[in-house]
């Protein structure tokens, strides 16, 4: 098992050292106002607020900050926020970050080894980076060689996503850090969901972060290829800088750290307040033990009137539709929002997932496909000064009876119940719920999806308002090729 390493950043969360600051305060204030057992929520719904909230965190954390993603692309929101924690491990804060190793081989524009840049950055003495199921071959062509080599290890990878800032307040949810998943992307941008959480939920966060870190799983930075120095962590400061400045894109948001006192006082008095619990797959010495796809179906069975899913990949199995139409009641509401084929980003994903279509509408499920163009857009998903082409969904949200919430990374796909980690947060909180239920409702309106129907004669149709189409609505001619071929490779490879 790995620890943390002498002299650097090792971990130790504010909420349990007891140091003081803003994110102390709001903690403070809630148990002023709720006891000591409740959580507080805030659900994070524009792609903006999902980006100024993990700035007003990082700025704010005064002890420790843990990261951990799936990617983090080197564009211009990906940068602002390193750029920031950079900036908080300068002024004393504990950092730790664990990245999946898929991120040191692409930066979100162009395939390129990151491995130097992630060095310099794990130079800092208040930085520890850790690599999730690192290749060993480092190399574009020696990773080529060992992903066929050794592909039942290498295609087990982590799909955690959490910020956690002096174990007082946390963000989980579906979003990786990157322009598209910030509304900051021209081409196209992301329909996204994370949520916001003060107190005992955010220390069971970081009590995720530390079983990961702390796993035989994870490598150290330094322990890989590249090694870092000083001199290239100011090359890599340079760089960051140079990048934010002529991020023209980044013009409403902070290039350096700031004050975000009223912010999150804001919090004190507008956060729900519910219980909460973490569920997460776990990294076994030798093996990662997955767990999740027993608790989404336990939580839809449990319920007594509607289930509400907005999900981005879905490719059910026989097992898991048998246990889902044997479990559900009968007069239960089960509604359904994934991408269409015009706004997915995975055909693979999406190839498979019209094998399903007919069978979830004969099951009873209330099905929507979302629109590549739809006015929900330009409501939470662009960013100003951005309109981006099109857009697409990314959010893994559950809420049942409008009360139990669950929110996290996890798709409903052989990749999220095989090969990914994953974690999800399932909340009780009748407030939270109706705001969840909510977005749904706003996501599934005529403007911004299709209602999947079958027709008189059993056929697939899609309607929003007059409109009628009887063939999958598509972005471009292509994606339909796309489909076809990725249709004849295997499910569980997606």
């Amino acid at each position: 098992m790995l620890r943390g390493e002498a002299g650097r950043a090792s971990g130790g969360t504010c909420a349990r050292a007891g140091c003081d600051g803003t994110l102390a305060e709001l903690a403070d204030a809630l148990v002023a106002r709720h006891g000591t057992e409740p959580s507080g929520f805030q659900l994070i719904n524009h792609n903006e607020d999902a980006l100024t909230w993990r700035l007003a965190l990082i700025d704010s954390a005064r002890g420790s900050l843990d990261v951990m993603t799936f990617l983090w692309w080197g564009d211009e929101s990906g940068d602002l926020l390193l750029s920031h924690v950079i900036a908080a491990a300068d002024r004393g804060v504990k950092v730790r970050l664990i990245v999946d190793d898929m991120t040191t081989i692409d930066d979100g524009r162009q395939t390129v080894l990151r491995d130097v840049p992630n060095a310099a950055i794990d130079a800092h003495p208040n930085i520890a980076l850790r690599v999730f199921n690192p290749w060993t071959r480092r190399g574009a062509a020696g990773r080529a060689v060992e992903f066929v080599s050794d592909f039942d290890r290498l295609n087990q990878r982590m799909h955690h996503k959490a910020l956690i800032a002096d174990g007082h307040a946390a963000i989980v949810g579906g979003r990786n850090l990157g322009n598209e998943y910030m509304g900051l992307n021209p081409t196209f941008n992301f329909r996204d969901l994370d949520v916001l959480t003060v107190g005992p939920a955010a220390r069971d966060v970081a009590a995720v972060f530390d079983l990961f870190w702390n796993s035989s799983w994870v490598t150290p930075q330094r322990e890989l290829d590249a090694s870092g120095t000083v001199a290239m962590l100011d090359e890599r400061r340079a760089a960051l800088r140079a990048s934010l400045a002529d991020a023209k894109v980044l013009a409403g948001f902070p290039h350096v750290p700031r004050e975000w006192s009223d912010e999150l006082a804001s919090l004190k008095t507008s956060l729900h307040t519910g219980s909460s619990r973490m569920a997460t797959d776990a990294p076994d010495a030798q093996k990662v033990t997955h767990r999740l796809r027993d608790e989404v179906q336990e939580l839809w069975a449990s319920a007594e009137k509607e289930v509400l899913i907005t999900n981005a990949y879905v490719i059910p199995d026989d097992a898991a539709f048998q246990r889902t139409a044997r479990e559900l009641k009968k007069d239960v509401r089960f509604v359904m929002l994934t991408n269409s084929l015009a706004s997915t980003d995975a055909a693979g994903v999406h190839a498979h997932y019209t094998d399903w279509r007919a069978r979830l509408l004969e099951a009873g499920v209330e099905l929507f496909e979302l629109k590549h163009d739809a006015k929900a857009m330009g409501d939470v998903a662009n960013t100003g000064p951005v309109k981006a082409g099109y857009f697409g969904l990314h959010a893994k949200a559950m809420v049942v009876d409008r009360r139990h919430v669950l929110i996290g990374s996890m798709n409903l796909d052989p990749r999220s119940w095989v090969h990914n980690t994953e974690m999800v947060m399932r909340i009780d909180c009748p407030a939270l719920g109706e705001e969840v239920a909510r977005v749904f409702e706003h996501d599934v309106k005529p403007a911004n999806a299709w209602r999947v129907e079958l027709d008189a004669n059993g056929a697939v149709q899609w309607v929003s308002g007059s409109d009628v189409l009887h063939e999958a609505p598509s972005r471009e001619g292509g994606q339909f090729f796309d489909e076809l071929f990725n249709h004849l490779l295997p499910a569980d490879l997606f």
